[in-house]
């Protein structure tokens, strides 16, 4: 296959979500992907792995590993989820996206090897979209010999087709509500699935979390005999915020008395969060062995890239995107609101997956903006613009309805003073459709 039908081939797959009427349905546990795995020699083994759960905040403290460890010298896998714009984002060696070839010939060899799995009865179904994605990983670090390989969850993680890893390090970042159908309806439950990542003696990193969360996993922590660093504890932190949104952070590490100043180059306060789960995970690398000094750890934090997540695209208005799809990312985008954006005009270009708690998010944050428009990312999981309004126009105090997401992106441009701000949110995949158009519309700007 060429990369064109590589991408056609996966996406005939179906997505990583179901509709949640088919979620009873769908055949959710690591049978499929661990005799993949072995089929191809478990690649997985091949090198030494962090592994990353939680509700927000775990692909950018992927992100923020990875830039550390690659700091240090060290040849780094980057396996994310979900892609904003291009499928090969998901897969990355020292920071580049794997090539259009490389994807083509990985996925041409395990679709091969999936046939013949097929074929002789070991496979009972053929592997979904993330499995093989997921396989494709493994794959393609091993073949690069990569000598560390970070791993985001994709959904939940005890089922996750990434469970099957042996990492050195496992980190939950913050736990909230958000995949309900699949995870279940309580922060518990939910958190029952975070921890089954958790492996017998493995160092865990856990962010603060709320008590029933907290109490679920280092239960699962205690039993399996996981030693814990929680940030929030072995760290004092003393932080203040650049009139751009990012913090700055003096950080002491409690023990040692040794300080760390971080300057995440990612806006929020929730990015130091992030960023100190990081630093505590390079912190149990070192224990092991890993040469990773304290300048690759500040290097590795103010590198770090992470799009999509309040990522500025320009100023005069000033145009951010943020992919606030749940009630906990939607209340630190308030509080971002809140302490950058007081007395400015704000413009909301809004959408939101079928899944998603819209009400209790669009209560969070249209309460800030002064114009709503309501509009529906390119996938048959959006809701679309008019039953948005319906559901959530009561939040907004002005709203329009534009089904087309980029003619709701010209109008706000078309529409905001220099002095305004206009926030592309609610969805990722909004976030991704708007990021592809902004970057095609700046280059026929320039042509």
């Amino acid at each position: 296959m060429n990369y064109e039908a590589s991408v056609r081939y996966l996406l005939s797959l179906g997505r990583e979500l179901a509709a949640p009427t088919q979620a009873a349905a769908a055949k959710f546990d690591l049978e499929n992907i661990t005799i993949l795995a072995e089929r191809l020699g478990r690649p997985d083994r091949a090198y030494p792995s962090a592994h990353i759960a939680g509700t927000n905040g775990k692909g950018s403290t992927a992100a923020f590993l990875e830039s550390i460890v690659r700091h240090a010298d060290f040849r780094t896998g980057l396996n994310t989820s979900p892609h904003l714009e291009r499928i090969n984002e998901r897969t990355r060696i020292n920071g580049e996206e794997i090539s259009d070839h490389a994807f083509a010939e990985t996925l041409t060899r395990i679709h091969v090897l999936i046939e013949e799995l097929l074929a002789a009865g070991r496979l009972r179904a053929h592997p979904t979209y993330f499995e093989c994605v997921t396989a494709m990983a493994f794959e393609y670090f091993a073949r690069e010999r990569v000598e560390f390989a970070v791993f985001e969850v994709g959904l939940g993680g005890r089922l996750d087709a990434t469970n099957i890893l042996s990492p050195l390090v496992t980190i939950i970042t913050r736990v909230d509500f958000d995949h309900e159908n699949f995870l279940g309806h309580s922060l518990k439950e939910i958190a029952t699935e975070k921890a089954g990542i958790l492996k017998p003696g493995v160092p865990l990193v856990v962010a603060e979390q709320r008590r029933e969360a907290r109490e679920v996993i280092l239960a699962r922590a205690k039993s399996l005999g996981c030693p814990v660093s929680e940030p929030a504890q072995i760290f004092s932190v003393d932080s203040r915020s650049a009139p751009d949104g990012t913090v700055r952070a003096s950080v002491v590490e409690t023990d040692s008395g040794k300080i760390f100043e971080l300057v995440p180059s990612l806006p929020g306060r929730f990015q130091l969060e992030n960023a100190l789960n990081a630093v505590a995970a390079a912190q149990l690398l070192q224990s092991r062995g890993y040469q990773i000094s304290d300048d690759a750890i500040t290097q590795g934090i103010a590198n770090t890239v992470w799009p999509g997540r309040l990522e500025k695209l320009q100023s005069a208005p000033d145009v951010y995107l943020d992919g606030a799809h749940n009630p906990s990312a939607a209340r630190e985008l308030a509080h971002f609101l809140e302490q950058n954006f007081a007395g400015r005009k704000i413009w909301l270009i809004y959408a939101a997956l079928r899944d998603k708690a819209v009400d209790e998010v669009s209560g969070l944050l249209f309460p800030h903006a002064a114009e709503v428009i309501f509009t529906a990312p390119r996938t048959p999981r959006a809701v679309s613009a008019a039953q948005l309004a319906e559901i959530a126009g009561h939040h907004a105090a002005r709203f329009l309805v534009i089904p087309d997401a980029e003619h709701a992106f010209e109008q706000a441009l078309a529409h905001a003073a220099p002095e305004d701000a206009i926030f592309i949110t609610g969805s990722l995949y909004l976030v991704g459709q708007l990021r592809h158009y902004w970057k095609h519309r700046a280059q026929v700007a320039t042509r």
